[in-house]
């Protein structure tokens, strides 16, 4: 009998059966996903307390930081708290627990949200009021021109019927677009055909896609074409010539060009979902493009569409396109591709499968809209000053 009590108070408290096991996870650790500064805790619960614990991020042993990291043992309980997680805290966190019967590991993702970096209009009507009553400071000019550009596919005929879908009150689909889907690579658009939005003294000329350049330039708008539209030489549909240039010869160039004329913004558009896979030959094309623009000082902007195709929180609501790291990398790729900066370049979404309206995308598209106005007038107020300083 004294034999008995003996053992049981020896073993008063512990876990026979694990003693004669490997450890096991009774509760493993779960995926957490925090905004930047907040903290988090990581837990998880084994079937014995005998065990060493072990703790890695993304495959090496954590670093534990005074402060920072925080690790618990309390019974068969075990947690990692991290303290203000910033975006090098993202990460997978793994943790094994061993004893000398065995091991186990369990892991869990740390997802961090970046705070809104950019900062989205809630509201259309101010941005639609202040453009219904935007004044251009020309009195030479009648209305603001952009050329879109960009690889066959983008959206550039899709931003267009965006943009007349608002400011016009039903959806537009008169310019015509190729399905979005569509992988013919080959351009929809043929002519150089100007769009009107509204009443308003802004108007969007569409171009054929750039294509490769496989065969010299054989396929896709001609960059030479390009930088003739935005000089002034191209007249109103012209029907492009993927063989044949428009040149000064040609019955149809405009040989002196007035301020009216002439294209006030370049527009680029680029597909984010196809950022990467983007030729080498489109990149350069467009380069190339936009280091002639720079020559005449014309403004240049990126709209950026299908964002919705890269990024589930985005695709999901809109309004948190700002918060996005998915969206924040691929405006940093198309930065270092283009050589555009990073403020020049606007994420926007266009009316695809909707049949009514949708203030989010109103408003991200109407930012990006608002942006490539002023733009456009900042040029001709600029051309102004120097005409009256010739004159």
């Amino acid at each position: 009998m004294a034999y008995i009590r003996l053992f049981e108070h020896l073993f008063k408290g512990l876990d026979l059966q694990a003693l004669n096991q490997g450890p096991e996870f009774v509760y493993v650790l779960a995926d957490k996903t925090v905004e930047t500064g907040q903290d988090v805790t990581l837990s998880c619960e084994a079937n014995t307390s005998d065990v060493t614990v072990k703790w890695e991020k993304a495959g090496h042993r954590l670093q534990c930081v005074e402060g920072k990291h925080r690790v618990e043992k309390n019974g068969k309980r075990f947690s990692l708290e991290i303290k203000n997680a910033k975006q090098d805290d993202e990460a997978n966190y793994t943790i094994t627990v061993e004893n000398s019967s065995g091991s186990a590991s369990c892991s869990a993702m740390i997802t961090v949200e970046l705070g809104e970096w950019r900062i989205l209009e809630k509201e259309q009507e101010p941005m639609i009021t202040a453009l219904k009553k935007f004044k251009i400071n020309n009195e030479d000019v009648r209305e603001l021109r952009f050329l879109l550009h960009g690889p066959v596919g983008a959206g550039k005929s899709s931003i267009i019927n965006t943009l007349k879908s608002i400011f016009e009150g039903h959806q537009f689909i008169n310019c015509l677009a190729a399905n979005s889907d569509t992988t013919s690579g080959t351009s929809f658009t043929t002519k150089y055909e100007k769009y009107s939005i509204g009443s308003l003294p802004f108007v969007f000329y569409d171009v054929m896609g750039l294509e490769g350049d496989e065969e010299k330039q054989a396929r896709g708008v001609r960059t030479d074409d390009i930088i003739n539209a935005f000089k002034g030489h191209i007249p109103d549909n012209y029907k492009f010539r993927e063989d044949i240039p428009m040149i000064e010869e040609h019955r149809d160039y405009i040989i002196s060009p007035a301020i009216n004329n002439k294209i006030h913004c370049l527009v680029s558009v680029i597909p984010a979902d196809r950022l990467s896979m983007m030729s080498e030959e489109v990149l350069k094309k467009m380069r190339d493009i936009r280091a002639e623009a720079s020559k005449l000082g014309i403004p240049q902007l990126v709209f950026m569409t299908r964002v919705d195709r890269v990024c589930e929180l985005t695709n999901e609501d809109l309004r948190k396109i700002y918060q996005s790291k998915k969206i924040r990398e691929k405006i940093t790729m198309c930065s270092n591709k283009l050589g555009v900066t990073e403020n020049c370049i606007f994420p926007v979404k266009n009316y695809h499968n909707e049949i009514r309206s949708n203030e989010e995308l109103n408003c991200l598209a109407l930012q990006a809209f608002t942006q490539i106005v002023y733009s456009a007038n900042d040029f001709v107020k600029k051309w102004s000053s120097i005409q009256k300083v010739v004159e």
